[in-house]
């Protein structure tokens, strides 16, 4: 499922387009937003399907061996616990997984050296040796392994987040949170239970992502003006362009979600900050929003809830 967090940084995104683009109106934002959510849904299923692909090559390489003129006793008796591995296999056999990836048409097949690359670092990880030599091996080291692989092999590697570059603008952004979603999906396999995580976790967090950014952008103006008034000894214009736009969509979310906690918001906006402006920016932002927030809500224009309550 993609989470909040997630569905944060994509509003940006959006909105950052929006605001700096001709003729970008609220349908046309809605349906950009519509497609990227998407595409990191697709991503999920991309992913999976990624250690699929390295376990057929693992196959290739034991089935050329086997076929050799003159094999030896290693080719023609090889360890294959790798290409049995029995959570591999779950996924690659799910009709969910299959119709899925069969009506986007996903494959790795346009990237056999990233997946000869892959499996290459795979085979010399230790986690991997040690899987491979173990007297027996359960149904938890089938899945560990996985896990493994998620956590170590793609991380910092060029080569696979220049292909992920090339299929689509939005995939580099959504990797780290992505591969959250693929290693809590198999964490959660059991045996003969596969299942998948939804595109969003439920019907709230759909409407969440709607209500944001289609109010963002109806009340732009307003909040702009709002934080100019705020910005003491200082041009708006000077305020950099992304920090302007984060601090909007936290005002925008701090009144227009009242079970939302106050605490939340700030979090989320400031972790956007720190990776999408200046080093400088969240302190900023922190102390602009404080301000605005204690003033707005001493006004009544922000109410919490709940665990919203802006004591929290």
């Amino acid at each position: 499922m993609i989470s909040r967090r997630l569905l944060r940084i994509k509003i940006l995104q959006i909105l950052y387009a929006h605001f700096n683009t001709e003729d970008s109106g609220i349908v046309k934002s809605e349906k950009d937003l519509v497609f990227s959510i998407q595409k990191a849904y697709d991503l999920y299923f991309y992913l999976l399907l990624l250690v699929i692909a390295v376990k057929r090559y693992a196959e290739s390489r034991i089935e050329l061996a086997r076929n050799k003129k003159l094999p030896t006793y290693e080719d023609l008796h090889p360890n294959t616990r790798f290409i049995e591995n029995e959570v591999i296999g779950q996924i690659e056999e799910s009709p969910t997984f299959k119709q899925y990836t069969g009506e986007r048409k996903m494959s790795w097949a346009n990237h056999p050296e990233l997946i000869k690359n892959l499996y290459n670092k795979l085979i010399e990880a230790p986690y991997y040796k040690k899987y491979m030599e173990l007297p027996a091996c359960s149904y938890a080291d089938d899945r560990q392994l996985l896990i493994d692989f998620y956590a170590n092999e793609l991380e910092d590697y060029d080569m696979f987040y220049e292909i992920l570059e090339e299929q689509s603008i939005f995939w580099n952004d959504d990797i780290e949170f992505v591969v959250i979603m693929v290693t809590k999906t198999i964490k959660d396999m059991r045996p003969n239970k596969t299942s998948f995580l939804p595109l969003y976790k439920s019907d709230d967090d759909r409407e969440f992502a709607y209500r944001l950014l289609r109010t963002s952008i109806i009340h732009h103006d307003e909040y702009r003006k709002l934080i100019e008034d705020y910005v003491d000894n200082w041009d708006i214009e000077r305020v950099a362009c992304i920090d302007n736009l984060i601090m909007q969509i936290a005002i925008n979310e701090l009144i227009e979600f009242p079970s939302i906690p106050v605490k939340v918001t700030f979090d989320e906006y400031l972790e956007l900050a720190k990776y999408y402006s200046t080093p400088k920016s969240s302190v900023f932002i922190n102390g602009l929003l404080d301000k605005i927030s204690a003033d707005l809500t001493q006004k009544g224009k922000i109410t919490k809830t709940g665990r919203g309550l802006i004591t929290d």
